[in-house]
């Protein structure tokens, strides 16, 4: 038989290993929108990674280590359901471990896991919804300047914030946002079943816990990081197998990403998501 190390050599169907193998994915940074400056989380950027860590031949299981103050609720939900979708059909499970944070989406996700564990320090839970930005309708009539909207459609302009808020749109905002919670919710309950200490009245309400707290409602299964945890389960002899993001191609690391039209050095979308981000974390105090 060929040293463990000239295996990937053979077919995978073919090939033994003598060690246990745990891929592990890091998944990063705010979720939603990625840009070229701001590494964050999407499913365009996740999938193939998860794709190459449930491929590994003779994984015992596949590891996330996750540190995220959440996000985009669609995003979110469809990386937990590539991770879920993978997991069955590969028969490989799953375990999570956070670090600063698994909060709102990045606890979504977490959820995708067999097993959850974090620091004692690491944040976890605001199972909830959140819509923020600002009002500058004063502002504009007091500079003079006079903003004109066209629609067809009467909500196409809704939460403009450049014209007053209107009651009705609140109204209907609140409404989304409330249909995206019972998703959230029922997602946390059918993953963490009986483990939940339910009778907390706060536990869906968006409040976030250390992990010492967040293992007494369930929220986690238990405390402690990625190497001694997994060389517990899988022996002193288990193997990581780090799954990075390909890097951008030679000419594209030598040139930059920029169009040829493109001549600031300062692109505005980049500054407006890094301060978008930047506030996720603060809502955490991180």
């Amino acid at each position: 038989m060929l040293p463990e190390r000239l295996q990937f050599l053979l077919p995978s169907k073919y090939r033994r290993y003598t060690v246990p193998i745990v891929p592990v994915v890091r998944l990063s940074g705010a979720i939603g929108a990625v840009m070229p400056l701001r590494p964050g989380l999407a499913m365009s950027s996740v999938a193939p990674l998860l794709e190459r860590a449930f491929s590994v031949p003779g994984a015992k299981a596949v590891g996330l280590v996750i540190n995220s103050p959440g996000g985009s609720a669609a995003q979110s939900h469809l990386i937990y359901r590539r991770i879920r979708s993978l997991s069955e059909e590969k028969k490989i499970p799953v375990i999570a471990f956070v670090e600063d944070a698994a909060a709102s989406g990045g606890y979504m996700i977490a959820c995708a896991a067999d097993e959850i564990y974090a620091d004692p320090a690491s944040i976890v839970g605001s199972i909830g919804v959140v819509s923020a930005s600002f009002g500058f309708h004063e502002l504009i009539e007091r500079i003079g300047i006079e903003r004109r909207v066209h629609t067809a459609g009467k909500s196409k302009a809704m939460l403009d914030p450049f014209r007053p808020e209107n009651p009705e749109d609140v109204v209907r905002l609140k409404g989304l946002q409330r249909r995206i919670h019972d998703v959230f919710a029922e997602l946390v309950r059918e993953r963490r079943g009986e483990k939940l200490n339910d009778s907390y009245d706060d536990l869906f309400s968006g409040a976030f816990w250390v992990g010492a707290e967040a293992l007494e409602l369930g929220l986690v299964d238990g405390l402690g990081d990625i190497r001694p945890i997994l060389r517990q389960r899988f022996g002193e002899t288990v193997r990581f197998r780090m799954i990075e993001p390909s890097g951008p191609p030679l000419l594209g690391r030598l040139f930059g990403r920029r169009s040829l039209g493109q001549s600031s050095l300062i692109d505005p979308g980049e500054v407006v998501g890094a301060l978008e981000e930047r506030a996720a974390w603060a809502r955490l105090g991180l």
